[in-house]
This record gives C-alpha cells, structure tokens and sequence, in this order.
C-alpha cells in the first residue's frame, strides 16, 4: 500500500505548489505582457540608433544652430552648449527662441547662449542676421544648417520661392556663403547641413524648380529640397577642399518633431498612431549624428559625406551628378543674389572654382 500511496502523495505535493485556476491564468497574462514589453524595449533601444558618448568639448567655440528652438536643433544646441560652445540660436520665432534659450542656460549652465532672429523664408532676414552676426564675432567654428519644413501646403517664401526649396535650400545656401569668411577664419570649422534619405524620391526639375506646374507636397517639392541639401554640400566641399572647412550632410532618421506637423491623421487612427510612434526616433535621437558631424575630432579633415546613425552611407548616383550639382549652385546664386564669378571662365575647372570662393568670400 505504501508503494501505490506514494504517486498519490506526489501529486498532492505538486498540487500545493503550483497555481491552478484563476491564479494560472493572471500569472500567464502577466508573463506574456512582460515579455511583450521587453521586446517593445528593445525595438525602441533599435530604433532609437546610437548615441555620441565621447567627452571632448568644444569650449569657447562658436556655433551656429539654425531652427533650435525645438525639435533636433534644440538637442543639438542643448549638447553644444553643455560642451561650452558659445551658441547662437538662430530662429524664425524669437520668443519660443528666447524660451528655450533660458532653458538651455538653466540646464547647462552655460550663459554664453544667445537669441538671434532668422527667417529663412526671406533672404533679407538672412542678410540682416549673417550682417548682425559678423559685427558681433570674427570667426565661426561650426555651422549646424538644420531648420526646415516637410510636406507644406504649397506655399511661396517672401522672396516669391517654393517655400520647401526656399528655406530647406536657398536660405541656408545665402546664409553658409555670407558666413564663409567667418568660417575660414575659424579652420579647421565645419559646416553640417541636416539632409534626409527622402532624397531617394526627389530629382532637381531644372524647369520647374519651384513647382509651378506640378505640385507634390513630400514626393516632389520636399524630395527635391533634399536632393539639393547633398548636392549643395558635395559641391561646397570641393570648393573648400583647401580650406580646411569640412562639409558633411546628414540624415536623422524619423524623428517625432514639428516637422510632421502637417501630416495629420484621422482621430480615429490615435491607437494606431501610438504603436507607430514606438518605431519613430526622439529629437534626442535624432539630433546624434549632428553632433557627432560637429564635434567628433576623426572627422577634421573628412567632407563631403552623407551619414545616417553617425555611419557614412553611399549615395545614389543623382547625388553624385557633378553637372547637376554646379547648375543647382549657379542657378542658386543667381535667385539669392550672390555676385556672379568677375573674370570669363578659364581653362582649368579647379581655377573657375577658386575665383568662386573669392567672390563669396566678399559677399556681405
């Protein structure tokens, strides 16, 4: 008997021990819900990309930021400044500007931050701020061409432009060429222009650059601004390949910013929208790889790059077009109203280039 009581006894004991009914049921949810939770972690880590951890700082340095009251710029202006930069916040709105300056000086402690007003969408506002600016320092260490807008309504700048290709392009095309004195002052310096890999969809329409005939909010207008980001910096950076200022674009992913304020969606769609947001970056995130374009000191003498998650990507050969790229300079000249080269052309492609930069240089 106590041979066949024994199985009985372990079965008993089993049964104290383990949960059975209700208990069984709430311990299995909870397993599952902490399990999708990790994994729902790990893809945000993924998502999130890499960070810039190393310690070098950038004191005394001066920096310029465009579009840094919120968003990436704000994150990158926030890490410039706790690194010692002495910042100019250049914004379109200069009391959101004025506020998130006082945040910055409250969270870096850092009181060399200060709040200049530029509209890209006027090349007068750029002239006047590039103007004021060159009075107040005489050299500029680093330039951070991030401001910009996605996917507007079709709308016209001040100047009469595509607003899309009018501050994504033109206005930091004027500003960058007005402050090249400044920034060959300061070499080595850097310029680092904020991209995007939408770029892919875009191609410069040499008859329809500001989308007169045909208007396409992202896959046109937007696209095309972008295109023109890389080749603007291509370009650039052979013209300064001497200089010792690198140039280098980026793109920072999908980033929850303003940017995406006129991509609105259905109400209906809010508890589709918050999964989403789990593979979509934060501005922290996203503001990584400018900052690593701007401090990281591997990349002195490195220009001309596309980057995406602080890694340099190939581009698609229309990004690489040389031709398209010096028609998009001349062209941009021309509608900013930067003097045009003074001497005829001469034989050498490397000496046509040269007396470029010399009369930028003189542009004020």
């Amino acid at each position: 008997m106590t041979d066949v009581e024994n199985p009985q006894q372990i079965q008993d004991e089993i049964k104290k021990i383990c949960f059975e009914g209700a208990w069984a049921w709430i311990i299995e949810i909870v397993f599952w819900c902490l399990v999708a939770c990790l994994i729902m972690y790990l893809i945000r880590r993924l998502v999130e990309g890499p960070f810039y951890r190393k310690p070098n700082r950038v004191d005394g340095k001066v920096v310029i930021v465009t579009g840094c009251n919120t968003g990436i710029g704000k994150e990158t202006a926030m890490e410039l400044a706790r690194r010692g930069a002495r910042l100019y916040m250049a914004c379109r709105d200069a009391a959101r500007c004025e506020a998130a300056r006082l945040e910055i000086i409250e969270k870096t402690q850092n009181t060399n931050v200060f709040n200049r007003t530029l509209d890209l969408s006027s090349l007068s506002s750029v002239r006047q701020f590039a103007e004021r600016f060159k009075a107040e320092e005489q050299k500029l260490d680093i330039l951070v061409n991030n401001a910009g807008v996605m996917a507007t309504p079709r709308k016209l700048t001040a100047d009469g432009f595509e607003q899309q290709m009018g501050i994504n392009h033109l206005g930091h095309f004027l500003l960058t060429n007005l402050l090249l004195d400044r920034l060959k002052a300061a070499a080595p310096s850097r310029v680092v222009v904020v991209s995007s890999a939408a770029y892919i969809f875009g191609s410069i329409n040499k008859q329809d650059l500001m989308s007169e005939k045909s208007y396409s909010k992202f896959f046109g207008a937007y696209s095309q601004s972008k295109l023109a980001n890389i080749l603007f910096t291509r370009k650039l950076s052979e013209i300064l390949k001497d200089s010792k200022v690198t140039v280098n674009c980026l793109h920072p992913g999908i980033v929850r910013t303003e940017l995406m304020r006129y991509n609105s969606c259905p109400k209906t769609w809010n508890v589709i929208k918050r999964v989403i947001d789990i593979f979509i970056r934060s501005p922290k995130a996203g503001a990584q790889t400018s900052l690593f374009l701007s401090l990281d000191p591997k990349l002195e003498c490195v220009s001309g790059g596309f980057y995406y998650n602080m890694l340099r990507f190939p581009v698609l050969p229309k990004a690489k077009d040389a031709e398209m790229a010096e028609w998009l300079w001349q062209e941009s000249e021309k509608l900013v109203g930067l003097k045009q080269s003074m001497a005829a052309p001469v034989k050498k492609e490397e000496n046509s280039e040269m007396e470029t930069v010399k009369v930028v240089a003189r542009e004020d």
